[in-house]
């Protein structure tokens, strides 16, 4: 089989690391790619939001599956596109897409189905909004309702610092068009988890769970990032917290799918968070979560290319996947200055010391003209280690780290770590 992976981060490398995998796949194809990903897939010059250019690509080239990486070119309406030319892809519908492309669209979709998630209310007037500073109390959870990379969510700790995010997203426009709608939420008061799920029109299935680090700093301060690193699986899910998730949340939105007309398939991320009154879902992605993937990826024995047919052709529920027992952690390693302005092009070295049964996953990396390694973006090498226990990995992607090295590099240390939302 050929297969074109579309995308240039560490989830992309993970998915083409592990399709690399199958014998099922001959050819495996990579667009754009990056420096880890050209290690094993032949990458080609063509951006992920450049549809026509990947549609005349996989046309020209006998592409038998197409794999989405990103949500832009998801929302975009790639798959509507690369299915009208023929192609099987794996990766929700445009119309499914909206789940990740309006906050207000999955708000609106969760209190339709009755799935516990936070209050919510919108707003596209600034004064409007302005008038509602604190209607759920602080700390304010304010939120682009448009795509900005993982990074249009704000948490104001009291009104000054609220009436300066509303007039960034809505007046200055920072996150672009995607601040012209505003979603206020109540603030969820727990631990955050992140639950991956293959899903096709008849069937959800849950992947191993994995614990994101959204914020920049130690002790999850500082501003929200696209992830700085998880683990898998995480230590707070519990067999009945499984089963409530999969009672409460995940068939109640198959469910919800099957009743608006969401023919979705592909890979729907959960964002929770365990409350005291249980979970409750933050946010759906439509992909894979990066870098929940990196971890995730590690541990799984199924071939990764037969659960993607099996998606989509509609028979998910005949796949038995499973999962190693070893624990995985991966330690993002990011450009000094994330997740605002931050240098490219520093050298990255160390890549060839790193222990034989760890995986860099490389997120933001370019070769250069010498053949060294560049960083190339905000987040740039995945370090992703198992263990037979969590404290193995741990200490085992922690001492590869330590043997990489760039520019400003900044890592967080407690990847690993049960971290409270609370303080």
């Amino acid at each position: 089989m050929k297969i074109l992976v579309v995308g240039s981060g560490g989830r992309e490398h993970a998915i083409a690391w592990k399709l690399a995998q199958s014998p099922k796949v001959d050819e495996l194809y990579c667009a754009p790619g990056n420096a880890g990903i050209a290690q094993v897939a032949q990458c080609v010059d063509i951006k992920a939001e450049d549809i026509d250019g990947i549609r005349d690509f996989a046309v020209e080239n006998r592409i038998d599956m197409a794999v989405i990486g990103p949500e832009v070119p998801l929302a975009m309406g790639i798959t509507d596109e690369l299915e009208s030319a023929g192609l099987k892809v794996f990766g929700p519908n445009k119309k499914c897409s909206q789940l990740e492309a309006s906050k207000a669209f999955t708000k609106s979709f969760l209190a339709r189905h009755d799935i516990p998630t936070a209050k919510y209310k919108e707003y596209t007037d600034k004064e409007a909004l302005k008038a509602d500073i604190g209607i759920y109390g602080y700390p304010m959870v304010i939120k682009a309702d448009g795509l900005a990379a993982g990074k249009g969510v704000i948490l104001a700790e009291n009104a000054e610092d609220a009436e300066k995010a509303i007039e960034e997203m809505m007046g200055e426009k920072v996150f672009g068009d995607a601040g012209d709608k505003i979603v206020v939420e109540e603030c969820l008061k727990g631990i955050e988890a992140s639950c991956l799920c293959f899903v096709d029109e008849n069937t959800i299935v849950p992947m191993e769970s994995a614990q994101d680090y959204k914020r920049i700093f130690d002790g999850d301060r500082g501003p929200n990032t696209g992830g700085m690193g998880t683990y898998s699986p995480s230590l707070i899910f519990t067999p009945e917290l499984e089963k409530r998730i999969m009672d409460e949340i995940l068939a109640p939105t198959l469910e919800g799918f099957k009743a608006d007309g969401l023919d979705f398939k592909g890979v729907l991320f959960v964002g929770l968070m365990i409350t005291e009154d249980g979970p409750k879902v933050i946010e759906f992605n439509n992909r894979f979560g990066d870098p929940e993937t990196q971890s995730v990826l590690m541990r799984l024995e199924t071939d990764l290319y037969d659960i993607f047919e099996a998606v989509c052709d509609n028979r998910l529920d005949e796949i038995e996947i499973e999962w190693s027992d070893r624990k995985a952690v991966c330690v993002v390693m990011a450009s000094g200055g994330y997740p605002g302005d931050y240098e490219k092009g520093k050298v990255i070295t160390g890549l060839d010391d790193v222990d034989d049964d760890v995986v860099v996953f490389h997120a933001g990396t370019k070769a250069g003209e010498n053949g060294e390694i560049l960083t190339a973006g905000g987040r740039v090498l995945g370090v992703t280690a198992t263990g037979e226990t969590h404290d193995e990995a741990r200490a085992k992607a922690f001492a590869n780290v330590k043997r990489i090295s760039f520019e400003g590099a900044q890592y967080r240390n407690d990847i690993g770590i049960i971290v409270n939302k609370d303080k």
